[in-house]
């Protein structure tokens, strides 16, 4: 019998990207953000998540894409690493889905975006392509919190 993994894919750009369920919390609506003083680009600022204060990232400029104008369907995913909850601003949250591990491949080499570094593997599951997110790298949580106590 096969493993599978449980995922929430979510889009940035017109690429879909995964992260496991069970990192995840929750899926938001776009929330008000307190910018935060001389926080790093990608960080967007905070949020008062059911009376947690929750860093958000926006992954599109994390990744090194463009910004663009937050929509009605942009949401923040909660994600949770080493105890502490961060938000991460997609473009949309499509789906969760199981997805075979055997289905998982070794990043390409090719890959020649800085983002490479965040990627854990690529999984194709029918005509998709999953681009599987290495969260601890992504969002390099010493500094998140860093930025946050000094600001």
């Amino acid at each position: 019998m096969s493993e599978d993994m449980k995922v929430i894919v979510f889009q940035i750009k017109d690429k879909e990207y995964a992260i496991p369920v069970d990192k995840v919390s929750g899926i938001e609506k776009l929330l008000h953000i307190t910018r935060v003083p001389k926080a790093v680009k990608f960080v967007k600022g905070v949020i008062n998540l059911r009376g947690v204060i929750t860093p958000i990232i926006d992954l599109r400029v994390r990744f090194g894409f463009e910004e663009v104008e937050y929509d009605e369907s942009t949401r923040i995913i909660v994600v949770i690493l080493d105890g502490m909850e961060v938000g991460l601003i997609v473009d949309s949250a499509n789906d969760v889905m199981d997805i075979p591990v055997e289905s998982i491949e070794p990043q390409p080499e090719v890959v020649g975006h800085l983002a490479f570094e965040y990627i854990s593997g690529v999984a194709k599951i029918e005509k998709r392509l999953l681009v599987l997110i290495n969260l601890e790298k992504a969002l390099n949580l010493e500094m998140t919190e860093n930025m946050l106590r000094e600001g």
